[in-house]
């Protein structure tokens, strides 16, 4: 799942993308859902999740059967610590039933050396982290997922799908 329309700039929408796929090695998709969620609330640095909640929640109820388990572009925790990213709170917000793995592209704050994965040829890792399975489930999820590049073939399809469905002539 992925959004667009999450700059610091005010935006009254967000365009939000997700694909459906059989298993970790899929390199091809059962489905694709976008929508768009009018009036999302304001970006506050240190709260992004109250802007990107909402939109998740919109695409997720557009899928039919319901995930048996969600991959976000970004964090599911923060740092060592493992403060709650935008992923924890869609795990909690989902009664903690579905797993939540995030992919994230660039380094958070002291980011665990355990949350990097290396695929492919690529010397820059994708930082992995993850609820409702261990974070070495999670990493080898991430690692077997089609793709012979850093980013997963699927990830970066749902990126497209999201740039593409976002309308040119933003507010």
């Amino acid at each position: 799942m992925d959004t667009e329309g999450h700059s610091p700039e005010p935006k009254e929408y967000a365009v939000v993308a997700g694909i459906v796929f059989a298993d970790w090695q899929s390199d091809h998709r059962i489905a694709t859902h976008t929508v768009t969620v009018e009036k999302v609330a304001p970006y506050q640095p240190g709260q992004f999740y109250k802007r990107e909640l909402p939109c998740l929640l919109a695409l997720i109820e557009t899928v039919t059967p319901r995930p048996t388990t969600i991959v976000i572009d970004g964090y599911v925790t923060l740092g060592q610590t493992q403060r709650d990213g935008l992923g924890a709170y869609l795990y909690r917000t989902l009664g903690e039933c579905i797993p939540v793995i995030g992919i994230a592209k660039n380094r958070f704050a002291d980011t665990p050396e355990a949350c990097e994965v290396y695929r492919g040829q690529s010397q820059k890792p994708v930082y992995v982290t993850c609820m409702g399975m261990t974070l070495e489930e999670a990493k080898e999820c991430v690692q077997t997922m089609h793709g012979q590049y850093r980013f997963p073939t699927l990830a970066k399809a749902v990126d497209s799908e999201c740039r593409q469905a976002s309308p040119t002539d933003t507010p």
